[in-house]
C-alpha cells in the first residue's frame, strides 16, 4: 500500500498520480482565492465562520498529504528539507499558528503569518507540466543569467557613480546609491520620474542609458528561449499524448511509454 500512494502522490506520469494532481490542484487555487477574499474587511467580518471552517478543512487535508508524503517517501528526510517539502510546510504552519497566537496584541504577527498561506500557490507549479519547464529553463541558464545580471550590476554601478558626479546633490543624486537607484530605474525602462538628470551632460548619459537598457532586456529572454528549445517530449504509442521527457507511463491513457523522444 506504501508502495502504491507513493505512485500516486510522487508519479505524475500515472493515471492515479494525474488525478491526484488535478484534484490537489484545484484545492490548492480554491485555497489561494479564499485567502485574497478574506482579507477584504466587509466580507471578512460578514463571513467569518464560514471562512474559518473552509481554512481549517483545507488545512487538515493539505496536513494529511503532508504527512503521507512523509511517510511514503524513501528519504523523509531528505523531502523534508527540500524546496517542496518547506512550501508544503509552509502552507499548513499559518493555520496552526493561529491556535498558539490568537491575542490582540499579537494581531499583526498572526496576519503575516496568515498571509503566508498564498505561498500555496508556489504548489501550483509542481502540478503544471509548462511551468516545469520553464523551472528547468531557468536552473539550466542560471550560470548564465548570473554572468549576466553581474554585468548588469556593474554597469549601473558605473552609471550610477557617473551621474553623481554630473549631476551633484542639487539635482537630488545626493549620493552614489541614490544615483545607482536611478540607474537600475532608466536601464530596466521602468521610469518612475521621481529623479531626473538636469544638465546636458546628464540627459545625454541618460538617454545612453534607455538605449542601452532595450538591448539588456533582451539578452535573458534569448538565453532562456534557447533553454526552452531543448526540451523534448515522449509521445505515447497508445494514445499520442505528449509526455515530459522523463515520463515512463502515459499521463492519460496510464500505458507504459515505449516510443523514442518526439524529435520535434
Amino acid at each position: 500500500m506504501k508502495k502504491r500512494l507513493y505512485n500516486i502522490i510522487f508519479e505524475h506520469d500515472t493515471k492515479a498520480g494525474r488525478a491526484f494532481d488535478i484534484a490537489l490542484l484545484w484545492m490548492i487555487l480554491f485555497s489561494v482565492v479564499i485567502v485574497i477574499i478574506e482579507s477584504i474587511p466587509e466580507v471578512h467580518e460578514a463571513f467569518f465562520k464560514e471562512f474559518y471552517t473552509i481554512e481549517w478543512v483545507l488545512t487538515i487535508l493539505f496536513s494529511i498529504e503532508y504527512i503521507l508524503r512523509i511517510w511514503t517517501s524513501p528519504k523523509p528526510f531528505r523531502y523534508i528539507f527540500s524546496f517542496w517539502g518547506l512550501v508544503d510546510l509552509l502552507s499548513i504552519i499559518p493555520t496552526y499558528f493561529d491556535l498558539f497566537f490568537a491575542g490582540y496584541h499579537y494581531l499583526l504577527t498572526v496576519r503575516i503569518f496568515r498571509l503566508l498561506r498564498v505561498f500555496r500557490i508556489l504548489k501550483l507549479v509542481r502540478f503544471n507540466r509548462e511551468a516545469q519547464m520553464l523551472f528547468n529553463a531557468l536552473k539550466a541558464s542560471s550560470y548564465k543569467i548570473s554572468v549576466f545580471l553581474m554585468t548588469v550590476l556593474t554597469m549601473v554601478t558605473i552609471l550610477g557613480t557617473l551621474m553623481y558626479v554630473i549631476e551633484g546633490s542639487e539635482n537630488n543624486f545626493t549620493s552614489i546609491p541614490q544615483s545607482i537607484y536611478w540607474a537600475i530605474v532608466t536601464v530596466t525602462t521602468v521610469g518612475f520620474g521621481d529623479i531626473v538628470p538636469q544638465t546636458v551632460l546628464g540627459k545625454f548619459l541618460s538617454s545612453l542609458a534607455m538605449i542601452m537598457g532595450y538591448a539588456i532586456i533582451a539578452v535573458p529572454t534569448g538565453i532562456i528561449t534557447v533553454e526552452l528549445s531543448k526540451n523534448k517530449s515522449k509521445v505515447c504509442g497508445n494514445c499520442s499524448t505528449e509526455n515530459p521527457i522523463s515520463a515512463n507511463f502515459c499521463s492519460q491513457c496510464g500505458k507504459e511509454i515505449t516510443q523514442l523522444p518526439d524529435a520535434s
